[in-house]
């Protein structure tokens, strides 16, 4: 099964450190950086906010355990996002890439 993995940071910089050691380990076929995106969360029992850069990592549901921990031991938050959501059908040369582009 393929996945979409999202991850917001701090910045564009740890946002591309992340996708950096993540591709070079093809744990993640690729890794959309957005930048500027306003975040509004509960944090320590009241509301907060802040400017963050978001990750979108395209990869398999069999990767996830170690994305999830090489995104932790990368990442400057004590709790960070990452959430994957299943890709229930995609064009068959896309999907073929991403398994080549995992090896």
């Amino acid at each position: 099964m393929y996945v979409v993995i999202f991850v917001t940071a701090a910045d564009v910089r740890e946002a591309q450190k992340i996708a950096d050691k993540l591709i070079q380990a093809r744990l993640v076929a690729c890794a959309n950086i957005i930048d500027n995106v306003k975040s509004v969360f509960w944090w320590e029992g009241k509301p907060d906010s802040a400017k963050e850069a978001l990750l979108i990592m395209k990869s398999k549901k069999s990767r996830l355990a170690k994305i999830i921990k090489a995104v932790k031991s990368l990442h400057s938050y004590e709790v960070p996002e990452i959430i994957a959501l299943p890709i229930i059908s995609g064009d068959k040369k896309y999907l073929r890439w991403l398994d080549e582009s995992l090896g």
